[in-house]
């Protein structure tokens, strides 16, 4: 039987430690008798899509994005629509599609995953032009996503510092939003687009959503009493957030949001400059995964 190849693709930033870590695990993890291997680093912003996109030309059974949702999201802008399957060994800082699929966020054990070479198909979206995994959004938490980048600490403490600052500070605006052809005018703090169910951390923003029923996840929280800030957090942590009274849910294939100051957009926690209006929309199974 030939072996299947895996191309794990790193973020040498990083650091050097952990590349000695990454490569420890796979040599005493991986099952060599039915892999081949290699480890290539990502020189430059972007540089993961291109080496994704050479792997799966050059026949690769899957490329492992060893990283978060960011690294993940750069090589499925590689991989989406071809045969070769999307690996996660979870090295971010919340690491929500990894939560999302049950993707052990050790590294050892998801190294064992990767051994099972079980896959599904799941969904892909985009924002205008460009593709998400996780979720995508263009209030509040975009305002976080690009504020969290130019933090030079990461981790939990850092995000909830970011959260609880920012949202005392955030002035809601109202959005005209179509949703399925449905119209709706909303002042919002957040908008969030969702394929997969969180930001990271367990911070669930829609618990419901399926990555592989063709439908995209619209939350839309109302404009709230900011004292109330920390009720909605503990929700979204407990996965009940879809019954609080400032929050809307909706299921749909399409969805335009606009507003003439529109100009930051979120797409799998990095933030972008865009266009005053958005249009989000879904590609059903577009991209094969690895999953326990």
């Amino acid at each position: 039987m030939s072996k299947k190849h895996l191309v794990f693709i790193v973020n040498p930033k990083s650091g050097v430690d952990r590349q000695k870590e990454i490569q420890a695990a796979i040599n005493n993890n991986l099952d060599h008798a039915h892999y081949t291997h290699e480890i290539l680093n990502t020189e430059y912003a972007k540089h993961g899509t291109e080496l994704a996109k050479t792997a799966a030309d050059k026949g690769a059974f899957a490329v492992v994005a060893v990283g978060g949702d960011g690294s993940i999201n750069d090589i499925v802008k590689g991989l989406a629509g071809t045969n070769t399957a999307l690996g996660v060994i979870p090295k971010g800082s919340g690491n929500g599609m990894a939560r999302t699929l049950k993707i052990p966020l050790d590294v050892a054990e998801s190294i064992k995953v990767i051994n099972k070479g079980n896959t599904t198909d799941i969904d892909v979206a985009f924002a205008n032009d460009k593709l998400f995994v996780s979720n995508a959004g263009v209030a509040f938490d975009a305002l976080i996503s690009k504020k969290f980048a130019k933090s030079t600490r990461r981790g939990f403490a850092v995000y909830s510092w970011l959260v609880t600052k920012y949202m005392w500070l955030y002035k809601e605006r109202k959005f005209d939003i179509i949703i399925d052809g449905k119209h709706i005018s909303e002042r919002a703090f957040i908008i969030n687009v969702a394929n997969m169910q969180q930001f990271g951390y367990n911070f669930q923003i829609a618990p419901k959503a399926s990555w592989t029923d063709g439908l995209l996840d619209v939350v839309i929280i109302k404009r709230f009493p900011k004292i109330l800030g920390g009720l909605l957090v503990v929700r979204a942590m407990n996965g009940t957030i879809n019954g609080s009274p400032y929050v809307e849910h909706y299921h749909a294939k399409n969805i335009v949001v606009s507003h003439p100051d529109l100009k930051l957009l979120q797409t799998d926690g990095d933030a972008h400059a865009c266009e005053n209006k958005i249009e989000f929309r879904i590609e059903p199974g577009k991209q094969k995964v690895i999953v326990p």
